[in-house]
Formats: structure tokens, sequence, C-alpha cells
């Protein structure tokens, strides 16, 4: 399946208010998961593979890494967490970094949010506004996404430029130096 996200990732110290406001706009809560996503070598965009109690995917995608709004091209594929895809993939292309974190996943329509405690980084938050083939405009996504982070009080100076992956090669190479 493919689909069109206009997003953004913050940092957040204040997730209990971002919960609160979910609830009260009764968000559809599907819970909270434990996920260990793979990210394997490319020669363009990322490669991921989810393995979670509530989602497991294998998600293909492109993202300009910008500190805003940021739009991305998706490709899903439903995985059985008894599939060999995970060997296949280490072993044919190589993993580039795990990232561990349990996240909370509500929705509001077509908007996905994300409240992230990821292992060695700290807690984020993630807005979501998704098309499938078909339906809203960028545009319409981009006014979503823009209405929630209003909503949530986000400021520009706690935006996320780059992939938690990134972030933690980051941190791995600083160790090194």
């Amino acid at each position: 399946m493919k689909q069109i996200n206009i997003e953004i990732k913050a940092k957040s110290e204040n997730t209990e208010k971002i919960r609160n406001v979910l609830n009260s706009l009764s968000a559809d809560y599907r819970g909270k998961d434990h996920q260990i996503d793979i990210y394997y070598q490319t020669k363009n965009g990322r490669l991921k593979l989810r393995k979670g109690n509530i989602e497991n995917k294998l998600i293909y995608y492109n993202r300009e890494n910008t500190k805003g709004l940021k739009r991305s091209e998706v490709l899903l594929m439903d995985n059985n967490q008894d599939s060999n895809l995970e060997k296949i993939l280490e072993s044919s292309i190589g993993i580039k970094v795990v990232v561990d974190k349990k996240r909370e996943i509500y929705f509001i329509n077509n908007v996905r949010f994300h409240i992230d405690e990821v292992k060695e980084l700290g807690n984020f938050i993630e807005i979501e506004a998704i098309r499938k083939e078909g339906e809203k405009s960028d545009e319409e996504l981009t006014k979503q996404c823009t209405y929630y982070k209003d909503l949530f009080q986000i400021k520009d100076e706690d935006l996320i430029k780059y992939s938690y992956s990134d972030m933690i090669l980051e941190k791995e190479n600083a160790k090194l130096e």
C-alpha cells in the first residue's frame, strides 16, 4: 500500500498534556506498542522492519531532513512475526541501526499521533496527516498537521529535523570520537 504523509516530529517534555488533549478530543487510542525498528542499508530512502505487538510492517519511505513539516512517500507491507524477512534482509543488505521505542498510538480520522519514549533519546511527539490514494491534497494535510501542532503548543525550536535512526547513529558516532 502506498501513502503520502505530511508530518512533524518534536521533542516533548509535556506528553501528559498532549495525552490529555487527545483524550478530550475523543481520539481513537490504539494502544501502547513496544517497537523495534530495524533500519537496513539502502541506496535511496529508508527501509525498516517494524516489530511490535500492534504494528508489524516492512516500511520504505523517502523524506527530506527538514526541521518543520516533512512530506514522505511511504510504501507499507504487512509482515508476519514468524516470517524469515528479518533474516533475509540482514543477510542480503545489512543492518544500519536499530531503534527501540515505546509508542502510544492515537488516531483522529486520517491523522495519526505517536507519543514516543525512545531508548537513548528521550520523549517525542509525532503528528502524521496521512493520504491514501485519491484522498486529501498536500495542502489539506499540511493544514491538519499545523492545526494539531498549534493545538499541542509545539514550539518551532522543539521540532526535529532527523529521524530517530539518524539521531541514534549520530550519538553512536559521537561515542566513537
